[in-house]
This record gives structure tokens, sequence and C-alpha cells, in this order.
């Protein structure tokens, strides 16, 4: 549980946090900011108080709007964060867990942007990934979150 604490990073291992045990928020986020932020239809977003994490590496952050600040890796350009301005808590994206399949969202924000598609995933076909189908891949990401 992530509530033990947990750590993360970006892809190429420039940037590293660790959190220390506590309260974590768990949500989806389908607002068309986050959908833009993270590339993706959704971003998924574990929320903990700032001063539980400890950063190694400084990540760059960008104001995406009046109220809010995300935060990157400067050099690989890894989603990392959502932080409200002036907030005393910080939303750090789940894709960027070490291990994140201990990510259990509760929630769901932003549902009036929720893509239609998204029900339907579960019946597409399925096939692993090039690793597990015995391709040989040379990767540069860093093998702490691999």
């Amino acid at each position: 549980m992530l509530e033990a604490g947990f750590t993360g990073g970006c892809q190429c291992g420039a940037v590293r946090y660790a959190v220390s045990p506590g309260p974590v928020g768990q949500t989806l986020c389908h607002c068309r900011m986050c959908q833009r932020a993270t590339g993706g239809p959704f971003a998924a977003l574990a929320e903990v108080a700032s001063t539980r994490i400890a950063w190694n590496g400084s990540p760059s952050t960008w104001a995406s709007s009046n109220i809010a600040n995300r935060g990157f890796c400067y050099r690989c350009g890894t989603p990392l964060f959502y932080r409200e301005t002036g907030g005393t808590t910080t939303e750090l994206t789940a894709g960027s867990l070490d291990r994140p399949e201990t990510f259990l969202p509760t929630d769901h924000h932003g549902s009036e942007r929720r893509l239609t598609w998204l029900s339907a995933l579960d019946s597409l076909p399925q096939r692993p990934t090039l690793l597990e189908a015995g391709i040989t891949l040379e990767t540069h990401q860093d093998p702490r979150g691999a």
C-alpha cells in the first residue's frame, strides 16, 4: 500500500523522489489539462503532503494555469507531478512510481471529460510488450522504475 511510503522518478533517473509514510489520495483525473500534461486519456495521481517528499534532483516546473504547476524531468521530460499554486499537497503521477501496481484509484475527477472509449478497453485484443515477446531491446530507462 502506498500509505507505507514509496519511491519513484523519471525515465532517465535524473529526478527521483521518496515519500515518507502517511495518507495518500489516489485518483484519476480526466480533465483536458491532465490529458494533455500526461499525453494520455487521464492522469493517475497520488496526492501527498508536499513536506513528505524528499527529492533527489530538481524537477522543472511549468505553470499550466493560473492555479497550478506541473513538474517534469528537465532531461527526459517525464511528467512527475501536479501542484496547486500555494497548495500544501503534491499529486505525483502514478506512472512515475517505481511500483505503479500499488496505485489503487479511489475516485474520478473531471469525469465530464472522460473519453467514452475507455469503457471498451477490456474487450480489445491484448498482446505482450516487446520485452515479454523475446525481442531484444536496449533501454535507456533508469532500472529502478523499469
